[in-house]
């Protein structure tokens, strides 16, 4: 009993806060006799996680009232693709509407019986993911489209309820555990990408500390370093387990500590204004400035002399990406296990799991396919860089780790 109060007074504060209309900010106007109908579990927030580790798999959906009803309710619910757009538009997000072959609804209404506030379930299955495209997230909008057997009014707020579909994603990913792999992908001269706003994505996992008090991580830009945009853990004086992003407008520490044992997407911007470091897609740390960078070279590790063993970085990396302009926070927090490689402003995107060989293709097609045969290191200080096969260094990785939950 003590629970049915509860409910039935968060949907009150619900309704009187969406129906504002009929509340002052005493409250003593609102009339506790209106009667709202919700679509349950969307009280505070209409974006529901619909966990998906394999198919068959099934999401219910149900109606609440803010009071018991007096006769029986009959709540008729229909899946409606076309709220996907407004969604996006409204929370500027990258959803996909889920294939129709994807789903299924084993029936459409749901009734509220005399003396009940909760409606029976309709069950929305996941029966294929065949059809899902790599890189996309999907959602499936059910909303109440017919009210019968009563006066009651639908929250418009929640009349929808938008499921995330989150599957649980295995990967293979590239060992940075052995130095001999250290090398630089430097691009053709047609290829040079000038980026006066861009974001760069690594995904890394760190088993150990091996390199302390640095674990140099990667670092891109023009092919003479002029600019710098380098990822490394450590470095003056720095918790070994920070990270230290050397921008183009100087250097960020990120405020969060890394664990061991752990995959994190790293994530750097450029706005044109600020460069802004996230974790996990979370802001962690930014520098206002105004310079942008230039693409052509793609360190991986550390590349000069015999640095590479001192700065070690031993862990995994996969999902590498180059887009020409800055995401947000929620673009990012959307694509930490995969993305669209026809997304708006993905120049190039590395998912670094073909598992096999020693080509890291380029998932956009727009020709940064890295051939680790042919990279640049320097191997004696100050003589330059030299072309060298790193080929046989090249370690893939396929373990249990390896899951990204989308």
């Amino acid at each position: 009993m003590k629970k049915t109060i509860q409910i039935k007074a968060i949907l009150t504060f619900i309704a009187c806060s969406f129906l504002f209309a009929t509340c002052n900010t005493k409250g003593d106007n609102f009339d506790y006799n209106k009667k709202v109908l919700l679509i349950t579990g969307t009280e505070t927030d209409p974006l529901v996680k619909f966990v998906v580790e394999d198919t068959l798999a099934s999401y219910t959906v149900t109606a609440s009232a803010t009071d018991t009803a007096t006769e029986d309710i009959t709540v008729t619910f229909e899946r409606d693709d076309s709220l996907v757009a407004a969604y996006n538009t409204k929370h500027n997000t990258n959803y996909y509407a889920a294939p129709a072959s994807a789903v299924e609804l084993d029936e459409t209404q749901g009734i509220i019986k005399a003396g009940s506030a909760l409606s029976s379930g309709i069950n929305v299955r996941i029966v294929s993911t065949n059809d899902f495209q790599d890189g996309r997230i999907y959602m499936i909008p059910i909303t109440i489209k017919e009210v019968k057997g009563s006066d009651w009014e639908v929250l418009p707020a929640s009349r929808t309820i938008f499921l995330r579909v989150s599957r649980i994603i295995s990967f293979k990913s590239l060992s940075l555990e052995n130095t001999n792999f250290y090398s630089s992908y430097i691009a053709p001269d047609d290829k040079i990408l000038d980026l006066p706003n861009y974001t760069f994505e690594i995904k890394c996992y760190i088993k150990s500390w091996a390199g302390a008090p640095i674990s140099r991580l990667c670092n891109f830009g023009p092919k003479d370093e002029s600019i710098t945009n380098l990822l490394r853990f450590g470095e003056n004086g720095q918790d070994k387990n920070s990270l230290q992003w050397v921008s183009p407008g100087g250097g960020i520490i990120s405020t969060t500590r890394f664990n061991t044992g752990q995959w994190y997407t790293i994530s750097v911007t450029f706005d044109g204004s600020k460069y802004t470091m996230y974790v996990d897609g979370i802001a962690d740390a930014e520098l206002a400035g105004s310079k942008g960078t230039q693409f052509q070279r793609l360190e991986l590790g550390m590349s000069w002399t015999n640095y590479g063993t001192t700065q070690r970085f031993a862990g995994w990396i996969a999902e590498l990406r180059l887009w020409n302009r800055a995401l947000t926070s929620s673009e990012l927090q959307l694509g930490l296990c995969s993305v669209d490689p026809q997304s708006n402003g993905l120049v190039a995107y590395w998912k670094m799991n073909e598992g096999t060989g020693y080509i890291f293709n380029d998932a956009t097609n727009n020709g940064y396919d890295m051939d680790w045969s042919n990279t640049w290191r320097e191997v004696t200080e100050g003589e330059g860089i030299v072309m060298l096969d790193k080929s046989s260094a090249v370690t893939w990785v396929d373990d249990e780790k390896n899951k990204c939950n989308q």
